[in-house]
């Protein structure tokens, strides 16, 4: 796809039409039975390279509240995958075979037929984790499939307690989800913790647990 084609179908997207293959509308029509079901698959993305970090205690809770509701999980922890960054090849042409075979594999294995994708991740200089966002930008290669609609949770955790510090991770994810016409199904933005464990007495895990019990 050249870029005049993908100005057009993004065009398209914007003016409220749905841009999706027959795996596309597949993966959609069974996203939505699960629903009508009461029950979900649920993809969770965690992004911190430390080892029982706060984002991935948020995770945690999130899995436990959404397990005991009786919903389908799978999670990749992708500082401890192999992902290999977005080269901007155009090979995939937005919804084909990646260059790249690595573990980023597990992930287009299990978002087609996600109800839910949760995006974990701490604050790094202000931005997401460079090991989530690798794997953001690779959806470039599952574009269209993963343009149906889909419920998406966002817990974030960062060191400073300012309200506006969040902002940037918060448009992020508000752009992102806006752009592929999914819908958010609530946030835990955690402030003010910052060494591994400083998250275990606030009031976030709980948070986080009754989003993933009540989604």
């Amino acid at each position: 796809m050249n870029r005049r084609d993908f100005i057009r179908n993004m065009a398209v997207v914007t003016a409220g039409a749905t841009v999706i293959g027959v795996g596309g509308l597949a993966s959609s029509l069974l996203a939505e039975e699960k629903k009508v079901k009461g029950k979900m698959k649920i993809l969770v993305l965690t992004g911190s390279p430390r080892k029982g970090g706060n984002s991935a205690t948020l995770a945690d809770h999130f899995i436990k509240g959404a397990r005991e509701a009786g919903h389908s999980i799978e999670r990749f922890d992708a500082a401890f995958k192999k992902v290999h960054p977005c080269i901007a090849c155009n090979s995939c042409g937005m919804d084909g075979p990646c260059v790249f075979k690595d573990d980023f594999e597990f992930v287009r294995r299990h978002i087609i037929d996600a109800a839910c994708v949760v995006f974990a991740t701490p604050m790094y200089y202000f931005g997401i984790s460079a090991q989530l966002k690798a794997v953001i930008d690779r959806f470039y290669a599952i574009n269209s499939s993963i343009h149906v609609p889909k419920k998406a949770v966002l817990l974030m955790t960062y060191a400073n307690t300012a309200a506006s510090e969040a902002v940037p991770i918060k448009s992020h994810y508000e752009v992102l989800l806006k752009y592929l016409g999914w819908t958010d199904a609530g946030q835990v933005i955690a402030s003010g913790v910052w060494p591994v464990g400083a998250i275990a007495h606030t009031k976030y895990p709980e948070q986080a647990y009754q989003l993933g019990k009540h989604i």
